[in-house]
């Protein structure tokens, strides 16, 4: 069942959810010149309707990075049932893109960023000497032994609310921009053009659960980080990932995570652990979206 947008408009606000293998993407973003899942289904849009809104994800995932479910907005005139829209979308974008399920959305302010209420991404690392080429793109391989035990302790001590300041990119051109992946300056309501003003800001988030889980593979040990947050910084899933790896390995005490946390500086944390383990897992919206 489907519902369209307020009676009088000519637009429908859409939700779209779809998975990609972001290997061979330069990020979700559109940038000129190079491939981008978000220029992937604005170019895909306008072959099948005639229109080219573009739509707007639920966060910028990297170069590299994968979604599992990721979600997108925009707003269309054409009149096409949700069904016809899913089936020609998958028809003529690229295989490494599917849409798992397109629909209207009753509210004309629903937006794929900003009515987010929840994130959860998955980080999977392959503890074993060599990577299987058919997993090679999906996780990242450590031959190193890592101590379980000290990962978990590590990723219960990001649980609640902190300034993860000490976690965020240090990209060159951050003082041109914000620090949130799922934030983009300029971002405009879908319908009315109107600015929307952002969610979150400033550095400090909230993490609901953070985990990791260990599962038995004929390929070795896959270990599974999985963080659910109502939002989260530029690279900070990774940067969290890569302090843990140092935890792991015995290059660093669990009990140094606090301080980390305190110091408000990149350069305290851990490497920047490798994009082709990051997957978006899911994102939640309340019910009525």
């Amino acid at each position: 069942m489907t519902d369209s947008a307020q009676p009088g408009s000519d637009l429908q606000t859409w939700k779209l959810t779809l998975a990609y293998d972001g290997t061979d993407f330069q990020g979700w973003q559109v940038q000129p010149g190079q491939p981008t899942i978000q220029g992937e289904l604005q170019a895909a849009l306008g072959r099948v309707t005639g229109e080219s809104p573009l739509p707007q994800g639920s966060g910028r995932t990297d170069a590299g990075v994968h979604a599992l479910a990721q979600v997108a907005s925009f707003a269309l005139r054409a009149p096409i049932p949700p069904e016809n829209l899913h089936r020609a979308l998958n028809r003529t974008l690229p295989p490494s893109i599917r849409i798992s399920e397109a629909k209207t959305v009753r509210s004309t302010t629903f937006h794929a960023r900003h009515s987010a209420i929840a994130k959860t991404y998955e980080y999977r690392i392959l503890r074993a000497i060599d990577c299987p080429p058919f997993l090679a793109r999906y996780v990242h391989a450590c031959a190193w032994p890592l101590s379980f035990d000290a990962l978990e302790a590590a990723a219960r001590l990001f649980i609640g609310e902190h300034d993860f300041l000490s976690f965020a990119a240090t990209d060159p051109d951050l003082a041109q921009r914000n620090l949130a992946e799922e934030e983009e300056p300029g971002d405009r309501d879908l319908t009315s053009g109107a600015p929307v003003k952002p969610l979150t800001t400033g550095t400090i988030r909230t993490t609901f659960s953070s985990t990791w889980v260990e599962r038995s593979t004929d390929s070795g040990d896959l270990l599974v980080y999985r963080v659910r947050g109502n939002g989260f910084l530029h690279h900070m899933v990774r940067n969290l990932v890569g302090t843990m790896i140092d935890v792991g390995r015995g290059h660093l005490s669990v009990e140094e995570i606090p301080r980390i946390l305190a110091a408000r500086s990149r350069s305290e944390a851990g490497p920047t652990a490798p994009a082709r383990g990051l997957f978006l897992h899911s994102v939640e919206y309340p019910t009525e979206s």
